[in-house]
């Protein structure tokens, strides 16, 4: 078993090193025929619109959708939790196709532009339970997307606090002047539902690799038939180098990244 990093656009080189840093291979994908060969695939981040053009350029949409479909699991990061998404809005005029699977609705930059982009320690108590490791998660949210609402089989991993002057509709993210005008609101930033996960923002670009791992984890209870916390790892797992690294281990970081 390798795992499938969507190569079109984006973060997909820093996927992979997190992989390699774990001890797993990562191979690219760009074309539908490439999907065969992978039981499980992460989708980066990057312009989504962008890779939406490309991947219909390839024909990719109903590969993806139908590799969903099958139950293998697929990670989307930022513009990939997009690509997720069964539902997104404050898209550009005309919108982009969308994998789905994922029963949420996501708005497109709901955190700004580009120069608007942050880091925040995020709460992390369900990663850190399978995983170990501090309480919290360095987010990285470049000109990120959040999650608005989710269905009753989504589960949520993390969110976030939205300043009391930003307010949520349906169509568009509002500011208001007023100081306490509305009480402070959260907004997803990562979910779960079966073999489907989506973060907003990018664990690829820190040297945690806790997120790579719990989505490994993921790849061992759809392997072994479970739908359990999954522990240990799938026997199909091609190690790098010949060393298994183990999952918890914090081996030599290839690439620099936010620490």
């Amino acid at each position: 078993m390798v795992v499938g990093v969507l190569a079109l656009q984006g973060s997909f080189n820093e996927h992979i090193a997190a992989l390699k840093r774990l001890g797993v291979k990562g191979v690219e994908i760009r074309k539908p025929d490439q999907l065969q060969n992978v039981s499980s695939l992460i989708i980066p981040g990057g312009e989504s619109t962008t890779m939406a053009r490309l991947a219909e350029y390839h024909n990719l949409f109903p590969a993806l959708r139908e590799f969903v479909k099958m139950g293998k699991p697929v990670w989307g990061t930022c513009a990939g939790l997009i690509f997720l998404a069964n539902k997104a809005i404050g898209q550009k005029l005309g919108g982009q196709e969308l994998v789905g699977g994922l029963d949420c609705t996501v708005h497109r930059n709901f955190f700004g532009s580009q120069i608007q982009s942050f880091e925040a320690e995020l709460s992390v108590p369900a990663l850190a339970s399978q995983e170990g490791g501090p309480e919290t998660f360095r987010g990285v949210f470049i000109r990120a997307p959040a999650v608005l609402d989710v269905g009753p089989d989504v589960d949520v991993l993390a969110d976030y606090p939205v300043p009391s002057n930003k307010v949520l509709y349906s169509s568009s993210t509002v500011e208001i002047q007023e100081e306490n005008a509305m009480p402070e609101k959260k907004v997803i930033v990562a979910v779960r539902q079966g073999n489907l996960l989506g973060t907003a923002f990018h664990p690829e670009l820190t040297a945690d690799t806790r997120w790579h791992s719990y989505f490994l984890k993921m790849m061992s209870e759809v392997g072994e038939g479970t739908s359990s916390g999954g522990k240990g790892t799938s026997s199909g797992i091609v190690v790098v180098g010949g060393e298994n690294l183990g999952f918890n281990q914090q081996p030599k970081i290839d690439l620099p990244i936010f620490q």
